[in-house]
């Protein structure tokens, strides 16, 4: 008698997922159809916008992009409790890194143009809208790559007055504690005279950060099936570069600020809070 092949062994990922329960793996659905709905319309949006620059375009972008990192956030049940005030006009935000969810829990309260790793760029259907949407994508273990980018991002600031996130640790770690940052970014703002604003992020436990050799579909899939992710962004005071301070010393001075605000009641000073994106 034949018999038919078993069949292949669920992932890890996908077990953890259904062993949320029934209402966890139901939430995780209607927020994977409804946030795919939300970037299909999104990048068919932006595909008529391309083919219509107009001046001004590059504030519109970092905007649009804005709007789009809140209502991801929204989709995805992500509460982003924000201290602090973002300054107005071009700037270089730097922040811890944990999870792909930090750079929208920054945009929809700082309106920027993320520097994003070159692999983003090559995701199916996200990648090209986030490069209409002004992305800068940096391959970093390419020179040439990082030396492009801060180019772009120069004439960004000094051409378009449009600010620039970017996550200097290079990679994401659990929160514990801040990798010493790199200089490019910070030797970019000693250029062009910008100021660094310092940006703290801290969740209420680890589950959201995605680090190690994970792929990202499991981690999404779990994310999505959280009833809640809270984050809290805490804007720091702009930092500018001394007279006579290297790169590396500005980029140590602006980390000393951002583990700072890893500790609560550690932070330089009481901040305003904003309340979190509530939903029905």
């Amino acid at each position: 008698m034949t018999t038919a092949p078993l069949p292949a062994p669920a992932t890890p990922g996908l077990l953890r997922w259904l062993a949320q329960g029934p209402a966890a793996v139901g939430r995780s659905s209607r927020r994977m159809t409804r946030a795919g709905l939300f970037v299909a319309e999104t990048v068919s949006q932006l595909a008529r916008v391309a083919r219509q620059p107009e001046p001004g375009d590059v504030i519109r972008r970092t905007r649009r992009l804005s709007w789009t990192a809140e209502q991801l956030c929204a989709l995805h049940g992500i509460d982003v409790v924000a201290e602090g005030e973002p300054v107005a006009g071009p700037a270089v935000y730097v922040a811890n890194h944990m999870s792909y969810i930090d750079p929208l829990a920054i945009l929809q309260h700082a309106p920027s143009l993320p520097i994003a790793k070159a692999e983003v760029g090559d995701w199916p259907v996200l990648g090209d809208a986030l490069d209409q949407l002004g992305i800068l994508f940096v391959d970093r273990a390419c020179a040439h790559s990082g030396a492009r980018v801060l180019l772009q991002a120069r004439r960004l600031l000094e051409e378009d007055g449009a600010p620039i996130l970017a996550f200097p640790e290079g990679t994401t770690t659990t929160g514990g504690d801040v990798l010493p940052f790199k200089r490019g970014v910070f030797g970019l703002a000693r250029l062009t005279g910008a100021p660094v604003v310092p940006v703290t992020l801290r969740y209420e436990s680890t589950d959201p950060c995605w680090v190690g050799d994970e792929g990202f579909l499991p981690h999404y899939v779990r994310t999505t099936a959280r009833s809640h992710t809270r984050v809290r962004v805490r804007f720091g005071r702009p930092l500018v570069a001394r007279r006579g301070e290297s790169a590396e010393g500005f980029a140590e001075r602006a980390r000393t600020v951002v583990r700072t605000g890893l500790v609560p009641g550690r932070a330089e000073a009481p901040l305003r809070a904003r309340e979190p994106w509530t939903r029905p």
